[in-house]
C-alpha cells in the first residue's frame, strides 16, 4: 500500500525546510454518525516523528485535538544533500504509516 504521508524538505545551506501532509481521519470520537445517530470511533494519530540519518528530529505527540489531514511544517538544521529523511506516525489503533526520501 502507498504512503498517505506527502512530504517536502527544501535544503537552504544545512537547513532544511520540511512540509508534510498526513492523509488521516483524525476522528475525535465524540461526533455523530448523521445517519443514524451513532457516535463514531475515535481514530487519530498519536505520535508523529521526523527522522534525518536515524536521528529524530521533531516527535509529536497528538491528540484528539488535530484536525483532519493535519500539516505540519517546520525547519532544522544539520542536513546535508544525500542524508535520509524519515516520516512515520502510529494512531490509536495501532496502525502505522511511513515514507523516505533522500534529501537533494
Amino acid at each position: 500500500m502507498a504512503s498517505k504521508i506527502k512530504v517536502k524538505v527544501k535544503l537552504k545551506g544545512d537547513v532544511a525546510e520540511v512540509k508534510s501532509l498526513m492523509m488521516h481521519p483524525m476522528e475525535t470520537g465524540s461526533r455523530k454518525d448523521p445517519d443514524n445517530g451513532a457516535t463514531i470511533p475515535a481514530h487519530h494519530i498519536t505520535q508523529l516523528t521526523f527522522t534525518n540519518n536515524d536521528k529524530p528530529v521533531m516527535v509529536i505527540d497528538c491528540s484528539t485535538a488535530v484536525s483532519r489531514d493535519p500539516f505540519f511544517s517546520f525547519n532544522f538544521t544539520g542536513a546535508k544533500a544525500g542524508d535520509t529523511f524519515v516520516v512515520d506516525w502510529v494512531d490509536n489503533k495501532g496502525e502505522t504509516d511511513r515514507t523516505e526520501l533522500v534529501l537533494e
